[in-house]
């Protein structure tokens, strides 16, 4: 799974992992903040949630444009500079005014600036490793590779997040409101960490950052006629199409399935459900996914042995610590978001294997065809949601039920914690295939253009997720998920239609 692919990649890799720890810190409890430091109502909240989300994922296209002139190397550290100032600017509590909004807006926008020159340039220099075609081969894999590190990050986000806000209310006094500053700050310290991560393997990876690759470039631009060059971009739009909407859906996690998780999920946990809060435990159990893997693919028996003995190991410290659970534990709203990143991390090695086996055979589905079925997928996560909503009050019901002295209707975190499962099968059929799709198709000239492309995909899908915000309300909740079953629905036919044209641009 590992090998043969160039040092470079891990570099970049670990450098983004550190970015995206901040950036999820952040997120966890971003819109759980906006409503206590600001009074907001759920709408409104959403829809400043949704418009940074818009805006951070717009930027890569101005960012790429700049870098296709400049250089992706140069972009990348000016972003990741900008971002520490948005983070720093984030972590000082100044209170619920009028100024206090306008600093956090401020450093909203550095944020998303920051972002838009970093993010998508670290990614088209990932894809630029693999024009060698010594390891063109390997690019789907190196995305999948890619995707993982990220999600490393995004795993431990949320525990921190929350752990850390905890910390200084308890230990430090600090009120609710101001303790959320706290986690903006891990944030601040985690793009010092990934600028240092950077800069000291520089040199595994310089060779893509500009100026050599351009050359490059140019000569094999010359090779695609107009024609060529046209149906590329046509077809890599048209997937532009039906991500929006995927994103709109699946980011629900930060407004919507956050807010379900905040007012309808039961406030503890018991037994071994308990257990998969730990952000500990899901680190053993990915140790154990790993070593499971390594035993089949190691080359030599000791290795095997080694890989085995893990695998005992983490299963006994597993069962010793169930053998310890008494009592229930306290279940944070925010927590919630740690299970869509351990799912990724658990589950790329499944699924490189999958693909990989089916590539042997010659029967591994085109990337158009992969974001098609996910898209399908994801309509089956929210159907969990829907059925699992049975029944239950509105938000507006459930809110006065509280307010008179209730508890309203609740529900098991089994139902949340299966609809992250489904949406991460989506998500891996989708985003990583996605982002190798656009290195490899897009015309050498427009890489950093096209690479900004998906991610105004993105942006318009995430503007798209305050609809859920407004949504949230008077409406049943099987309705409100109910819009997100028929958009993915409607986008995955879209894209069946489409599938001969979009698999002959790129063949």
């Amino acid at each position: 799974m590992f090998k043969g692919h160039p040092k470079g990649l891990y570099a970049l890799a670990l450098a983004n992992t550190g970015e995206r720890f901040g950036y999820y810190t952040m997120l966890a409890v971003f819109a759980l903040f906006l409503r206590a430091n600001f009074g907001l109502d759920a709408g409104v909240a959403g829809a400043i949630y949704s418009t940074f989300l818009g805006v951070v994922y717009f930027m890569p296209l101005i960012g790429g444009i700049m870098a296709d002139k400049f250089g992706f190397g140069k972009m990348v550290t000016i972003g990741i500079t900008i971002m520490f100032i948005g983070y720093l600017l984030l972590s000082f509590p100044l209170g619920g005014d009028t100024l206090a909004m306008i600093c956090m807006l401020g450093a909203l926008l550095f944020i998303s600036i920051g972002t838009g020159l970093f993010k998508g340039n670290l990614q088209v220099m990932v894809g630029n490793l693999y024009d060698d075609p010594k390891y063109a081969d390997k690019r789907d894999s190196a995305f999948s590779i890619f995707y993982m590190a990220i999600n490393i990050g995004a795993l431990f986000a949320p525990t921190a997040a929350v752990e850390i806000k905890e910390w200084a209310e308890t230990s430090l006094g600090f009120t609710s409101n101001d303790a959320y500053h706290f986690s903006f700050a891990v944030a601040c310290a985690s793009m010092l960490i990934s600028m240092a991560i950077y800069h000291i393997f520089r040199p595994t990876f310089k060779h893509v950052e500009g100026g050599e690759r351009k050359a490059g470039a140019v000569e094999t631009e010359q090779t695609l006629t107009p024609q060529e060059t046209k149906a590329r971009v046509v077809a890599l739009c048209l997937v532009f199409a039906v991500v929006i909407f995927f994103w709109m859906a699946f980011h629900q996690n930060g407004l919507t399935l956050t807010y379900f998780a905040d007012e309808f999920t039961e406030k503890t946990s018991e037994g071994l459900q308990s257990m998969a809060f730990s952000v500990w435990n899901l680190a053993l159990i990915i140790v154990a996914v790993y070593a499971a893997f390594s035993i089949f693919q190691s080359e030599t028996k000791k290795a095997k042995g080694i890989s085995a003995a893990i695998v005992v190991a983490v299963i006994g410290i597993l069962v010793y610590k169930y053998t310890k659970v008494s009592g229930s534990v306290d279940v944070s709203a925010p927590i919630f978001q740690q299970f869509n990143p351990f799912y990724v991390v658990a589950l790329t090695p499944v699924s490189m294997a999958i693909f990989g086996a089916l590539a042997k055979k010659g029967k591994e589905p085109s990337a158009p065809r992969k974001i098609a079925c996910g898209m399908l997928v994801a309509a089956i996560g929210f159907a969990v949601m829907a059925i699992g909503s049975m029944g239950l009050l509105s938000p507006d019901a459930q809110k006065a039920a509280v307010e008179a002295g209730g508890e309203g209707t609740l529900v098991s975190a089994n139902w949340l914690i299966s609809t992250y499962l489904v949406l991460t099968f989506a998500e891996l059929l989708l985003s990583p295939m996605g982002i190798s799709f656009v290195s490899k198709v897009a015309p050498p000239k427009l890489k950093g253009m096209m690479m900004g492309g998906w991610f105004v995909a993105t942006a318009l899908g995430n503007l798209l997720v305050s609809v859920g915000g407004f949504l949230w309300g008077g409406l049943p909740l099987w309705l409100v998920w109910s819009v997100f079953i028929v958009l993915c629905l409607l986008s995955a036919l879209f894209m069946f239609v489409m599938m001969k044209r979009l698999e002959s641009a790129t063949a």
